[in-house]
């Protein structure tokens, strides 16, 4: 059955078995579509919908308010199983994840519980304008107001949000805000054209005197060189084992349809000695290599979103040394994704042959994402906070990136 024709009941307080199903579900539909996806390149606006429907983008939300209450090890589990159908909808899920939950770490509990339930009970999606090597926003103060002008060359999902994170200049100072897309003055243009995330709609915005109001402000601006509260920093370990699991779910994705295309389609070679493609003892032994590396990868992967989740339990307590361990994990998560998911979808073709290298089949989208995104932050700085933890002890500098 398509999924376009699947109806989900209760949304609300959906169980995690009805979660895990949705996504698989979801997964399962995307990597029917996925070539002609990645053929046309539009915005997935269809595809958030159907998160929407599953009640997916409140999966990490309170019981209380009508979420699902999971914890942030099933969450990326999640974007995992979404970005194994189709790796942009896996990333969208994960920002949706940290855009949205970054309230609960920065704001006071009654203005995070009020959003949060405006975000549930609209079932919003949380997109985010703060890409902080291209600082470009100005806030202006206006009558009782502000205005937001300038423009970001690039923000995932930039036209399927309806509310999103930003940061600007406000005098010498870096207001940050939360607001929603549909006040005048925001565009969002069809201006991503690289060769991966094809639907990651990560196109430009622009805000042409967008109102912003005291109320929409995340804590008060500050200094740019002022350390933010500690608890407030998680958004940056986080996102990042986002990429780690829609990294491996895009690599999980690329093994699986190369084994249905070698059951299929794939001939043994001519002096295998075997009948069928399935039995050739290179091809089991890369399969083979290939199946361990992801499970060791994401049993990392699981491993980092835990200690990453139990520093975020200690609350407004956690220090920032807890922080820094637990973002260590994280990153050395992120090193070893990297590597294994550029590895996999570069060398599946090494199963399937030479024919499946066919443009209607773009079984090169797997490697064309991941290594689109993998160049989002390098890797081997990543690679060095590690190291230098391991050997001289010291936590990663806090920053959007690290």
């Amino acid at each position: 059955m398509s999924q376009s024709n699947v109806v989900y009941a209760a949304s609300r307080n959906p169980t995690r078995q009805d979660l895990f199903a949705r996504a698989e579900e979801i997964s399962a539909d995307l990597s029917q579509r996925a070539a002609e996806l990645d053929r046309d390149g539009r915005p997935p606006l269809a595809e958030i919908v159907k998160l929407k429907n599953a009640g997916l983008l409140n999966a990490l939300h309170p019981i209380e308010i009508g979420g699902g209450g999971l914890d942030w090890v099933d969450g990326l589990r999640l974007v995992r199983i979404l970005a194994r159908g189709e790796s942009s909808i896996g990333q969208l899920l994960g920002y949706h994840y940290v855009n949205s939950q970054y309230v609960y770490w920065a704001l006071d509990a009654a203005r995070a519980h009020a959003l949060g339930s405006e975000t549930v009970a609209k079932n919003l999606y949380w997109g985010a304008a703060v890409n902080p090597r291209d600082p470009g926003l100005v806030l202006t103060r206006r009558g009782n107001g502000y205005v937001l002008n300038g423009r970001k060359s690039f923000s995932t999902a930039a036209r399927v949000s309806d509310y999103i994170n930003a940061n600007a200049a406000l005098d010498d100072k870096i207001a940050g805000f939360a607001v929603p897309t549909n006040r005048p003055g925001y565009v969002a243009n069809d201006d991503w054209e690289n060769i991966g995330q094809r639907l990651s709609d990560s196109g430009s915005v622009e805000f042409h005197d967008f109102p912003v109001y005291e109320e929409d402000f995340v804590g008060a601006p500050t200094a740019p060189d002022v350390a933010p509260p500690v608890l407030s920093t998680f958004n940056t370990p986080f996102i990042q084992l986002v990429f780690v699991n829609f990294y491996l779910g895009t690599a999980e994705g690329a093994l699986q349809a190369a084994v249905d295309y070698v059951r299929t389609t794939t001939r043994p070679w001519i002096t295998s000695g075997v009948e069928r493609a399935a039995d050739d003892p290179y091809i089991l032994e890369r399969v083979g290599e290939f199946t361990a590396a992801l499970k060791a990868s994401a049993a990392l992967a699981d491993n980092a979103a835990a200690a990453v989740q139990a520093g975020l339990a200690r609350g407004r307590d956690v220090t920032a040394r807890e922080r820094g361990e637990a973002a260590v994990e994280a990153y050395a998560a992120k090193v070893h994704a990297t590597h294994v998911s550029l590895d996999i979808t570069s060398r599946v073709f090494e199963l399937t042959g030479a024919r499946s290298t066919a443009d209607k089949y773009r079984f090169d989208r797997f490697w064309r994402n991941v290594r689109t995104h993998t160049l989002h932050d390098p890797v081997f700085y990543k690679a060095k906070e590690v190291g230098e933890f391991v050997l001289n002890d010291r936590i990663p500098e806090v920053s959007l990136y690290s």
